[in-house]
């Protein structure tokens, strides 16, 4: 069932999403060769912690795996989900940042996509490609619009690159739990779907490959990778739409 949110609870939202924006900026400033994915894992959960929040992702999922960390931290071909520990990142590397808190029982979730020193064109063409299709598909999150607008404007930005779409993993909503209904697909299915209309929040998150949209998810239960060891970029944004047209609810503003 899709619930429309107050204004209040919207508010707490912004709470939780500003706190997740502080994390990946802070994470931003200590990206460099030689520091662990571990280490960034507990900036991250100190600072969500520090900020009167919980972190979303850790213990979540089945109690027989619950994810272990704070962030996610996917690497190279790895496009979401990758655990982080004892790897040190390498120059040149692709590092895929997914944080999210609960801020009074209130989510918030962001993703972004960083290159540990000077990316070659083609990694920089598909870091740039998925941000604007994230920001394609928020565009198109107005109210009266359906979640099929939100699928077509992020496939019409992507498809023109020839980069790989993933399928098994769309966005979502979000709210008192980190993925409630609606899905949100990154292509367009043939279906017009929800329409939307003011209160409804969605994580609208695009993730792009330089090969095949194909992909797998590894031994460790979690980490998800290309099938083809093509280089993968992710984003995400929180929103909440509104009478005025989308919000980004995880910004430091």
């Amino acid at each position: 069932m899709v619930t429309r949110k107050s204004r209040r609870e919207i508010e707490k939202m912004r709470v939780a999403g500003r706190i997740v924006a502080e994390v990946l900026a802070l994470v931003e400033s200590e990206l460099r060769p030689g520091v662990t994915t571990g280490h960034l894992d507990r900036l991250a959960e100190r600072h969500i912690r520090s900020s009167g929040a919980v972190p979303s992702f850790k213990g979540y999922g089945h109690r027989s795996n619950p994810f272990p960390a704070s962030l996610c931290v996917s690497i190279d071909d790895e496009v979401v989900h990758g655990i982080p520990g004892d790897r040190a990142i390498k120059p040149g590397q692709i590092v895929s940042i997914d944080a999210g808190a609960i801020y009074d029982g209130w989510h918030g979730d962001a993703a972004r996509t960083f290159v540990v020193g000077e990316p070659r064109p083609d990694v920089a063409k598909l870091i740039d490609t998925t941000r604007l299709a994230m920001m394609a598909g928020i565009a198109a999150a107005l109210p009266g619009a359906n979640l099929g607008d939100i699928s077509a404007a992020i496939e019409d930005t992507a498809a023109p690159g020839g980069y790989g779409i993933v399928r098994q993993f769309v966005g979502h909503g979000i709210g008192t739990e980190m993925h409630q209904e609606p899905q949100v697909p990154n292509y367009r299915t043939g279906v017009r779907g929800l329409k939307l209309a003011p209160g409804i929040c969605l994580a609208i998150e695009p993730m792009l490959t330089l090969g095949s949209g194909d992909v797998e998810v590894r031994s460790d239960g979690w980490t998800v990778a290309t099938l083809d060891g093509s280089l993968a970029a992710h984003f995400e944004h929180t929103i909440a739409v509104t009478d005025n047209g989308p919000e980004i609810l995880t910004t430091v503003a």
